[in-house]
């Protein structure tokens, strides 16, 4: 299988800049996220707390000349022959690697602490035994002003200003309030400018592009173009002369402010150290948990990246959208290594709800948008009972949070009506309408009606419903504790009468009795979500064990767990866009890994080793077999495509912008490895692959540092708790480790059959 790359350290290296996609890494702060591929391609934000946003970057590429000819420091054509090349991905930047005419240049990327910019570094060294001088020309692509149209009005300008030592650009927009404001987009530098542009068509030519830029083809550098509503970019010329053997850095800042005076100079010591504080920073915020495994891929794929995604989900949901769902299930993932950072996020999250418990899909371009799904508000009360029981502190369920009107209630008031909203919100038969969807976006026409129900977000409802009953009981919340259970109890009485068919849960029942997921439906007979989620919600395990057995024998296929089957393959009204993927793809019947790691979570509570095991490998990029896969290796995808897509059979969707890999690490620490924080402590339950003899995972919880070594006796899964000894003092097996702040535990778990 050809690899294009491998794991170096924590890093890693891409070795071939010609893949059959990108592969992106990321980089953010609460202010600006920007994300880069092997060949420099990419886009960076801002965005308030409104989600209004400055599309700052739509692409970049930066150039070298020499004076005879010019070449692309970011590894472009990709029919331009390169002497060496490399990508290293890193979590926090990027570095690409070029060589080419006798210069190595190095192209760093990345996102500071704070602040709405982006930086770039670039570094050339003079490989020859003669002095060269040399032309350094970063250029950006933008849209500060608007989305460029054929025949479309532009209002901008651009020109360079000396005393900033930048080019800026201009355009007004509504950003931090609804008022349009003058923004300022920049591309500076640390060392003093010998060239700009500003004018799009002066710099890549009125029909050119950034393989074939007008401005380095006849001037090998800018071409100091001003721009009056005109398409505008982001170009700036350094000129460079190195001796023999020679290195020289230069640190460029692509930002965007709304005064000309906030724009920062471009200090090379001051971004130098910007640098250092980021990596500090994830080293900080990642820090909460690691594991060592047999298979070295996934020991990178979770240690080095795995919480780096989940970091980004939790704050910036799938990026193209504040996903409230998103954002607060990613923060519950977060709570299992940072569950501080994730009492905050689910606290921002929470200040979009409505007053009356009800939850929207996003906030986007300067408003709250409902989108009409009715799950939203279901997930709020799972990463609150999480973060709790991570804290131990009930005192965050005092904590005071805005609603979106104004108006605050506690953590806890935001999450009791939640369940209180859904509770009141149902239909046929008394379970909990779809609306405009649950968590299946392309169900969107259920229940739209105001009658349809889903099945699955009842489950979801019940689950809710005893999570919050037991947060009820934490605070003596008597009545409320007994609201609660009733609730859950009522609700899975329903789901179990209504919802239950022999041997599965269906999916749902539409607005006209038509029903979804049953034996007798058109298309989508099969589905994985219900029967996954009957197990999280603590259903019957009867029930659970025979719905569970029919998910394996009908969804669980050699390339991982289907998600529906048959697809749907027909425009039938009463789901709504299930068809609109084709056949095979993402929720239409691919292997849709989100639900693919809720599997390995239930196979976890379950006990089935053996499932376990097969799960992950399925799952993990690397261990795909059919040897078809063209993703990033380092993170995970949304889907891998089913076998009715042909030739993209068994090829991974898109990768980052997904919370498959959030939910697979959070899987792995909970269930797999068995870390269950509960007010007394850590503990104990895993399940873990059968071939795991002697593994190990570090968990930080509550300051006290827990080293959990773990050897199976026997040949096959073990589940059975010989012994744990803690610091080599046995303990009892069936009670939670209590945390020592400051100190580290090292705890030996022996298991048997």
């Amino acid at each position: 299988m050809k690899t294009y790359g491998h794991f170096e350290n924590k890093n890693f290296v891409i070795t071939e800049r010609d893949i059959p996609r990108n592969w992106y890494n990321y980089f953010y702060n609460d202010e600006y996220v920007s994300f880069v591929s092997q060949v420099g391609f990419g886009q960076g934000f801002a965005q308030d707390d409104m989600g209004r946003r400055i599309k700052l970057v739509e692409d970049r590429a930066v150039y070298i000349s020499n004076g005879e000819t010019y070449w692309q420091a970011t590894a472009l054509p990709i029919n331009d022959p390169l002497d060496d090349y490399s990508c290293v991905h890193a979590t926090g930047y990027s570095d690409i690697n070029v060589f080419k005419n006798g210069v190595h240049s190095t192209c760093r990327f990345f996102v500071g602490n704070e602040g709405k910019r982006e930086y770039l570094k670039v570094t050339v060294k003079n490989e020859t035994d003669k002095e060269l001088t040399l032309k350094i020309v970063p250029y950006v692509e933008t849209t500060i002003d608007c989305k460029y149209t054929p025949q479309g009005y532009e209002n901008d300008e651009g020109r360079l200003y000396e005393e900033k030592n930048c080019a800026i650009v201009t355009g007004k927009m509504p950003f931090g309030s609804e008022d349009a404001v003058k923004q300022y987009g920049y591309l500076s530098s640390s060392e003093k400018l010998s060239g700009f542009d500003t004018r799009k068509t002066a710099f890549i030519g009125t029909y050119g592009n950034k393989l074939l830029p007008k401005a380095m083809i006849e001037n090998l550098g800018c071409t100091n173009s001003i721009s009056i509503a005109e398409k505008i970019c982001l170009a700036v010329e350094n000129t460079v002369t190195l001796k023999a053997g020679e290195e020289k850095s230069i640190w460029y800042t692509v930002g965007v402010e709304d005064s000309y005076d906030k724009i920062p100079v471009c200090d090379y010591n001051n971004i130098e150290n910007e640098f250092k504080l980021m990596l500090d920073k994830y080293d900080d915020v990642l820090s909460g948990v690691s594991i060592k495994t047999p298979w070295d891929d996934l020991n990178h794929l979770f240690n080095d990246w795995l919480k780096y995604q989940t970091n980004l989900g939790s704050r910036w949901a799938r990026v193209r959208h504040n996903g409230m769902r998103d954002m607060m299930s990613d923060t519950e993932c977060l709570s299992c290594f940072n569950a501080e950072l994730a009492a905050d996020r689910i606290c921002r999250v929470m200040s979009y709800q409505y007053e009356n418990g009800y939850a929207p899909r996003t906030f986007l371009d300067g408003t709250i948008q409902d989108k009409n799904y009715a799950d939203n508000t279901v997930w709020m009360t799972y990463t609150v009972y999480a973060i709790t029981k991570e804290l131990g502190d009930l005192s965050f369920l005092s904590r005071e949070v805005p609603f979106n009107n104004g108006t605050t209630g506690t953590v806890y008031d935001h999450i009791y009506r939640s369940v209180s909203f859904l509770n009141g919100f149902t239909g046929h038969y008394g379970l909990v309408k779809a609306w405009g969807g649950d968590w299946n976006d392309n169900m969107n026409k259920v229940g739209i009606k105001g009658k349809g129900v889903s099945v699955w977000l009842s489950i979801a409802l019940v689950r809710a419903a005893k999570m919050l009953a037991e947060i009820a009981s934490w605070l003596g919340k008597t009545e409320d504790e007994q609201f609660a259970k009733k609730v859950a109890f009522d609700m899975e009485e329903r789901v179990n009468k209504y919802g239950f068919e022999g041997d599965r849960y269906i999916y749902a029942i539409s607005d006209d009795f038509f029903t979804i997921g049953s034996e007798e439906s058109e298309e989508g007979k099969h589905t994985a979500l219900p029967q996954l989620w009957s197990v999280l919600a603590d259903f019957d395990k009867e029930k659970c064990t025979i719905v569970m057995d029919a998910l394996e024998r009908e969804l669980n296929v050699d390339i991982g767990l289907l998600i529906c089957k048959p697809p749907y393959a027909k425009d039938l009204p009463y789901y709504g866009d299930m068809s609109r993927p084709s056949v095979g793809v993402r929720e239409n019947g691919g292997v849709y890994l989100h639900a693919s790691a809720w599997k390995l979570a239930v196979d976890g509570i379950l006990g089935r080793n053996d499932k376990v095991e097969e799960g992950i490998h399925k799952i993990l990029p690397g261990h795909h077999q059919y040897e078809k896969k063209v993703g990033e290796p380092y993170v995970l995808f949304n889907a891998y495509m089913g076998e009715q897509t042909g030739y993209r059979f068994g090829t991974p969707g898109q990768s980052w912008r997904t919370a498959a890999g959030q939910w697979f690490m959070y899987a792995l620490v909970k269930f797999v490895y068995g870390m269950q924080p509960n007010f007394d402590g850590l503990l104990i339950k895993p399940t873990l692959p059968t071939s795991w003899k002697d593994c190990s995972i570090t968990k930080t919880l509550r300051g006290c540092t827990y080293n959990v070594h773990f050897i199976q006796k026997d040949e096959c899964g073990c589940n059975n708790i010989e012994s744990i000894t803690v610091n080599g003092v046995k303990v009892d097996p069936t009670k939670a480790i209590p945390p020592i702040k400051g100190e580290t535990l090292n705890v030996e778990v022996i298991l048997t059959k």
